[in-house]
């Protein structure tokens, strides 16, 4: 599943309840770590791991985005092989 903008994602999300989901931080409307902070307190979909993908980490955001709920951050550009090991590792905790 693929959505345009979180305000469209997140109904998906409670509908479908993939897992897990790969956050853009910067959408329209919602960003992604309010996105995630929805998704983490909803009990519906609290459980699903957040691998939020992001073209740059600058200094603080590696807390903003644990702080959010986030499961786990690469940053762009995303060597699929550790992408993919990072979703399985999350997939497994």
């Amino acid at each position: 599943m693929t959505a345009e903008s979180a305000d469209r994602e997140i109904p998906l999300i409670r509908e479908q309840r993939p897992d897990p989901v790969l956050m853009d931080i910067h959408m329209p409307g919602t960003d992604g770590l309010e996105a995630t902070r929805l998704l983490k307190r909803d009990i519906r979909t609290s459980h699903i791991p957040v691998i939020v993908v992001m073209a740059r980490a600058m200094d603080g955001d590696r807390e903003a985005i644990l702080d959010a709920g986030c499961d786990g951050y690469p940053a762009k550009p995303v060597r699929y092989k550790k992408m993919l090991a990072r979703v399985e590792k999350t997939l497994d905790d």
